[in-house]
């Protein structure tokens, strides 16, 4: 068999080939990057306000199934606190929550909280409570549960949810608080115990952390109203 060897020159020219290949596809990557970029940056531009707009609107529909408008005289949107996370909320990074006034005197406070032992993961849960300590209401927002089964904590599946309202840490007593399975007060889903379990230990602890925190709470709260009010004032003004 004879075997082909090449010179030095035709071992330059394919070198130089190929380098200008490379050269070429970087080329073409880098402007694919680039035009990437752009085009993922000017759609954000252009929708930004527009999610915004959707986000605000779609807090403001679950805010108002809590507490509906004629409960407060304030803007829950606008009456923001910021909580850091805290072991009775399961929240593992800062997350907002609202209080509702009415006449200058504190209504109620929602918190953000998060059952992390869903059967599918962390339960994302908005936590009304009224300035007297039961349950102004309580929300899904966000879950993983399985369809047909964990999730009847929505609204637009069962009302299960909505036994919650006017509870507190005293009604049913603690040991109460717990689903019926667990000898608890609250009924549990044919073949889904783990998701409402869950929930219910949630709202206890959310009841214990209101218990512990409601004057700073609503000291927070007022101060965040005012702040607003201050800058709407001066926005009207120029």
């Amino acid at each position: 068999m004879v075997m082909s060897e090449t010179t030095p020159t035709e071992q330059t020219t394919a070198k130089q080939t190929l380098v200008k290949s490379i050269a070429r596809n970087s080329l073409g990557l880098g402007l694919f990057a680039v035009l990437t970029v752009g085009l993922i940056s000017s759609t954000y531009v252009l929708t930004e306000g527009r999610i915004a707009s959707q986000v605000r609107a779609f807090e403001a529909r679950a805010l108002m199934e809590i507490l509906p408008l004629h409960t407060h005289d304030n803007s829950l949107l606008d009456t923001r606190i910021s909580l850091p996370p805290e072991p009775l909320l399961a929240n593992t990074t800062e997350k907002d929550g609202y209080v509702a006034f009415r006449g200058n005197q504190p209504v109620a406070v929602i918190l953000p909280a998060t059952a992390p032992d869903g059967y599918s993961g962390r339960i994302e849960l908005l936590v009304g409570i009224y300035a007297d300590g039961t349950l102004a209401g309580v929300r899904a927002v966000k879950h993983k549960e399985t369809p047909g089964l964990g999730d009847k904590i929505n609204t637009n599946v069962t009302d299960w949810i909505l036994g919650f309202n006017r509870k507190s840490l005293n009604n049913p007593k603690p040991s109460h608080w717990a689903v019926r399975k667990d000898g608890g007060n609250f009924d549990q889903f044919t073949g889904a115990t783990v998701t409402p379990r869950a929930v219910v230990a949630s709202v206890y602890r959310t009841l214990n952390y209101f218990a512990e925190h409601k004057d700073a709470l609503f000291k927070q709260g007022f101060q965040a109203m005012h702040n607003s009010q201050d800058a709407r004032k001066e926005q009207k003004n120029g």
